[in-house]
């Protein structure tokens, strides 16, 4: 008798099972040839693949319809300055919208774009958004709601001096405001970590080299932290976690990182330079860093440069913690601002015995294991 139960119960579950999806299939269905008549009443239905995404998507928004309607946070209107730069895709513009706090959910906004087909709609520019906008509001801005801007192009290697001025130029921002919110460190950057004792609060070295459309009403803390939002964008959490393999900090990869910047001319060299000045930190040597002495040196009136080139005095002359010719170790700040490749460098070097490196003077450098070969290579290039 109690067999027969547990077949009746088992028989009963199969048709309650049954039941539900055909149930589904069936309001599937029906919202198709639902959505299909709106759309197109005078065609006939065709079952298409498109068809059965789009299907559901609907399904799936109509059961998120309350988060929908919902704002990230409805009683903060702050209004946030959020810039999409030339090409960006709505993956990435979907997470930077969930980072900066404007939703709540990217996957959901990415679901939305695509069933509105809004996807391709957004616009490059900037925008002003709230975290009290619903996901709707906040698309019907990045289709329609572009503040009048500008495209700043920051290349790779430029001290926050340099970037100001062009930023200055341009009509974004004064190049005195930025600089000050950058070496004052006025602008949210807690992935940044740990500095060394004696470090300044700069947030030189974190202001990602990019192509940028920056709001033309925007102020010095907003670009600022739109560039450091832009480093995180790139460099993920997996990668920062890799620093410390070379017995660095992420703050100190980032300092060597950005000699590397402007030591290294040629992309393939720039993993070989890093492993050379991870040789000499390990070996406790000097690291006699030009580019360290030129920040040091600031700026030289008679080239109009940030980076004029040294004489031999300069070497022990700059005195500076900067002065990488008469302190041993890293400077205690980036000395510029790196580009990912230099960042890589600085995170994988590449291991070798070299311990000096010479410029030819064609943007190359020769590479030696030993002071009398980096002397050889000092002879046969002469002075760069």
């Amino acid at each position: 008798m109690k067999r027969t139960t547990r077949i009746a119960l088992r028989i009963f579950t199969l048709v309650v099972a049954i039941s539900a999806v055909v149930i589904v299939v069936s309001v599937a269905f029906v919202y198709m040839l639902g959505d299909a008549r709106s759309r197109a009443p005078q065609t006939g239905y065709v079952l298409t693949a498109d068809t059965l995404e789009r299907t559901a998507l609907g399904l799936y928004l109509r059961f998120r319809t309350t988060d929908l309607n919902a704002p990230a946070n409805p009683d903060d209107s702050t209004m946030v300055e959020f810039a999409v730069s030339e090409g960006e895709s709505l993956y990435s513009i979907a997470n930077r919208l969930q980072k900066a706090g404007i939703v709540s959910d990217s996957g959901l906004f990415r679901r939305y774009a695509q069933y509105a087909g809004t996807d391709v709609d957004i616009q490059a520019g900037a925008f002003s958004l709230s975290p009290a906008m619903t996901i709707e509001q906040v698309m019907q801005e990045l289709q329609h709601g572009r503040k009048a801007s500008v495209t700043v192009v920051i290349r790779e290697g430029l001290r926050t001096e340099e970037i100001g001025a062009i930023l200055e130029e341009a009509g974004v921002v004064s190049a005195q405001d930025f600089i000050t919110v950058v070496q004052q460190g006025q602008a949210e950057a807690d992935f940044i970590g740990s500095r060394p004792e004696g470090s300044p609060v700069t947030l030189e070295g974190f202001l990602y080299p990019d192509t940028y459309n920056f709001s033309k009403n925007a102020t010095a803390e907003e670009i600022v932290q739109i560039m450091l939002q832009n480093w995180q964008d790139h460099i993920p959490e997996s990668v920062r976690e890799l620093a410390g393999r070379q017995g660095l900090t992420l703050y100190r990869t980032m300092i060597l990182a950005s000699i590397v910047e402007r030591e290294a001319q040629i992309q393939e060299e720039r993993p070989i330079i890093a492993g050379v000045y991870i040789n000499r930190l390990n070996q406790s040597i000097m690291l006699q860093s030009d580019p360290t002495v030129q920040y040091a040196k600031g700026y030289d009136q008679a080239t109009a440069s940030w980076w004029a080139p040294l004489t031999l005095e300069d070497l022990d002359s700059v005195q500076s913690v900067y002065n990488t010719y008469i302190h041993y170790g890293l400077p205690p700040a980036p000395i510029c601002n790196p580009g990912l490749s230099s960042i890589e460098a600085a995170i994988n070097p590449q291991a070798s015995d070299f311990l000096y490196f010479y410029a030819k003077g064609d943007g190359s450098h020769a590479f030696a294991v030993t002071y009398e070969e980096h002397l050889a290579n000092m002879e046969q290039y002469g002075t760069p």
